[in-house]
């Protein structure tokens, strides 16, 4: 009995970490040589919509994790990768419930029934806003201006959060966007 409970206890939580964590996912071209990708250049694309601050806090992120990989950041066009990201805040409602059923209600009572009105239930609830930010990072080789990789990191920017914490936040799901990059060479 001890184990059943420990391994429910198990499953909770690793389903309860599963829900809150950062959703990474990552698609590149196959038929790329990544092994050539030395430099990167930002560039800028249409209606990006985070402050500037956060724009900051990305970028510095993610010119942190591509130093790990061996990439030099450069600001002209002698660049082999072109890097991009977008970003989408959105809002989702969340509505909470609590039934307080107690007292006594209707039931068979003395071979009858009996159809109780004495009990009292109160029905409260509440409505929260909860962010839900994405991070889009798109690299394109710039020789071509092709997309040769693509990665999605989700619940990543949270508006409310105090910005340690914001990038913190930002670090730890461009980290693992970028784990598998360059992607793994098949032969």
């Amino acid at each position: 009995m001890k184990t059943l409970l420990s391994l429910s206890a198990v499953w909770v939580l690793l389903a309860a970490g599963a829900v809150l964590g950062q959703d990474v996912r990552y698609n590149f071209d196959k038929n790329t040589d990544f092994s050539r990708f030395t430099t990167y250049k930002w560039v800028s694309l249409k209606d990006v919509q985070v402050n500037e601050l956060t724009d900051k806090q990305i970028i510095a992120a993610v010119d942190a994790e591509l130093a790990t990989k061996g990439l030099n950041k450069v600001n002209d066009d002698s660049a082999n990768l072109y890097i991009a990201y977008q970003a989408g805040i959105g809002q989702e409602k969340q509505f909470t419930s609590y039934s307080s059923d107690w007292g006594y209600g209707g039931g068979w009572y003395r071979g009858g029934w009996y159809g109780g009105t004495g009990g009292m239930s109160t029905t409260t609830g509440q409505t929260e806003t909860i962010y839900v930010g994405q991070l889009v990072l798109d690299m394109y080789d710039s020789a071509n201006k092709d997309l040769v990789w693509r990665g999605l990191a989700s619940k990543t920017i949270n508006v409310k959060n105090k910005p340690e914490k914001q990038e913190k936040n930002l670090a730890k799901a461009v980290k693992k966007l970028l784990k598998n990059y360059p992607p793994p060479v098949k032969k």
